[in-house]
């Protein structure tokens, strides 16, 4: 392809410089790319700034999210194709690392900062908690858990510690137990010590089913009624067991069992 040229003389200088006409123009699009990219980005954000994400679809939720570590390139479409690869939002940030980059477009630095965005909302949830909130319900201990437990891939037990008025107590979440990802085990004797350390007078328990359904197993239950009875003793409340699972959850509170 024929490649024009504009040829201009500075004063007093004998060579010619030289400017490419495809040079120029090549200059001028990405000029008015990236315009137009920064111009659509800041209404996204405007979006966002009136009414949060409840102005946004899915898609330009991640596409807002990825402007953060993708900062000069139109994302739109990458947006979709995340979405389009696992489903929802949920998956996207439940997704490893390695499936993240997977994608095409996805480098290892923006799939780490889609964890970390993960990672900061169960910190924030907890924290939330902690600062006066009370655990009252199940569906308050549910939701603390969900964020937490529903993406391991390993079972794991851990208690809240409640003071009298069923407030987290600073600090008050303690993982007790890991196990393997079909099996974990309860001593109550752990939950007991935990709840002695803190002057708790309340507790609830929660663990995970990494694979499969949160119905409790014959154990969960058997386990969970000799935690009753040796918390009793302590006059401490067992005031509910959680178990989360990747798609769903269960309340021994809810359904009769305490």
């Amino acid at each position: 392809m024929a490649v024009g040229f504009l040829f201009f003389y500075e004063k007093n200088v004998s060579l010619p410089s030289v400017i490419t006409v495809h040079e120029r123009q090549s200059s001028v699009s990405e000029n008015t790319d990236n315009s137009v990219n920064h111009g659509h980005r800041s209404r996204l954000r405007e979006k966002f700034l009136r009414s949060e994400f409840a102005g946004l679809c899915d898609y330009e939720i991640v596409e807002l999210l990825l402007t953060l570590s993708i900062p000069r390139k139109d994302v739109k479409a990458l947006a979709k194709k995340l979405l389009g690869t696992f489903g929802s939002l949920r998956n996207i940030f439940d997704a490893e690392v390695s499936d993240l980059t997977k994608v095409r477009g996805i480098g290892k630095s923006t799939a780490v900062a889609l964890k970390v965005i993960r990672a900061v909302n169960v910190v924030y949830l907890r924290e939330k908690l902690e600062s006066g909130q009370v655990l009252d319900s199940s569906t308050k201990a549910i939701e603390l858990w969900k964020n937490k437990l529903s993406n391991l891939k390993f079972e794991v037990v851990e208690v809240a510690l409640l003071d009298s008025g069923l407030r987290l107590i600073k600090n008050g979440i303690e993982r007790l137990e890991t196990g393997t990802a079909a099996a974990t085990t309860f001593y109550p004797r752990k939950i007991a010590e935990a709840a002695i350390r803190s002057n708790a007078t309340a507790v609830i328990i929660a663990h995970n089913h990494p694979a499969g359904s949160a119905e409790p197993s014959d154990y969960d239950e058997r386990s969970t009624r000799t935690i009753k009875t040796a918390l009793q003793y302590l006059d401490v409340r067992l005031i509910d067991h959680v178990i989360i699972s990747q798609n769903d959850a269960f309340s021994f509170k809810e359904h009769g069992l305490l």
